[in-house]
């Protein structure tokens, strides 16, 4: 019986790199059997119409095909995709490399190896070696938010246990983010630009300044991958709410007026409704209701790590 020539295996299959995206990595077989990668994809997949697409949603069968083509186990082809990474966590996850290792940056066999990290939104560190990332292809500004970097690593912390792991706290991590990046009317300003202020700034006050200067950069719940200057900011208000509690949503929503304030309510209300059930909302109120926003800030920025209101 003649063999389809789409089973067929590679006869030499060259090795993945630790977190390399699938896409690189077929891109790497494609230029050492001198094919287009596109080309190499369709030999496993003829359906399939780009890389982005088996980077980001493979079923069953799919990852089984490769694995058989490429002689890998199917568990090896998963995770170098974005397949298991829930839809919350998506919007966070960039079209093209943002950020990227100085220490971790590497070739193999000839080609660039592309990382899985180097597109996700939440990340200020190298999951590899743990150093700082920097932004592709351009310059960084000046460390805006040195004093919250405590709290953005355990933002960072947050938000990738929640995209790779499926682990959460009282509510989802990138809900969270998406909140914080809500506009929001200062009712201690009259004369405001009403698209430069965030309800992060609510946080982490030093951003509603920064915000008014980098008009170009300001960052939306539909687009919330900032700029690696700005993120520790979003990282910090993600941990510092999550290790809040529900209490704080509250207390924000008093930082806003008019439709702004409305539209924010209307989206904290589930989550307010079922963290209720489970959180003693009573202690909270008592704990942190009673506090200048200064204080519960700088409470957060202690070098203990999160933990749960259980």
């Amino acid at each position: 019986m003649k063999t389809n020539v789409y089973e067929r295996r590679l006869p030499i299959r060259l090795a993945p790199c630790a977190d390399e995206l699938l896409s690189s990595w077929i891109a790497r077989h494609a230029a050492f059997y001198a094919t287009s990668p596109l080309a190499m994809l369709q030999h496993c997949l003829p359906d399939l119409r780009s890389l982005r697409a088996a980077d980001l949603n493979l079923t069953e069968d799919q990852v089984v095909r490769i694995a058989h083509i490429f002689s890998i186990e199917p568990d090896t082809v998963r995770g170098m995709t974005f397949s298991d990474i829930p839809q919350s966590s998506r919007r966070m996850i960039a079209s093209e490399p943002r950020q990227s290792c100085s220490s971790c940056r590497r070739a193999a066999d000839g080609m660039p190896v592309i990382l899985r990290s180097q597109f996700f939104g939440w990340r200020i560190t190298c999951p590899l070696c743990g150093g700082t990332l920097r932004t592709t292809g351009g310059r960084d500004g000046p460390a805006l938010f040195g004093g919250y970097h405590h709290a953005a690593l355990m933002g960072e912390e947050m938000l990738d246990n929640e995209a790779e792991h499926g682990i959460q706290n009282w509510v989802s991590p990138s809900e969270i983010a998406r909140l914080l990046l809500m506009r929001r009317v200062p009712t201690s300003l009259p004369a405001y630009e009403p698209s430069g202020y965030r309800v992060l700034g609510v946080i982490i006050p030093d951003l509603d300044e920064v915000m008014q200067t980098e008009v170009s950069k300001l960052p939306s719940p539909a687009s919330p991958i900032l700029p690696m200057c700005l993120r520790p900011a979003l990282l910090a208000g993600v941990a510092i709410v999550q290790h809040a509690g529900p209490e704080m949503l509250r207390m924000l929503s008093g930082h806003m007026m008019g439709e702004n304030k409305a539209r924010f309510d209307s989206a904290i209300e589930d989550i307010l409704d079922c963290s209720h059930q489970s959180l003693g909302s009573s202690q909270l109120h008592l704990i942190w209701g009673s506090r200048p926003l200064e204080s519960q800030i700088k409470c957060q920025m202690g070098k203990q790590p999160p933990q749960s209101h259980g």
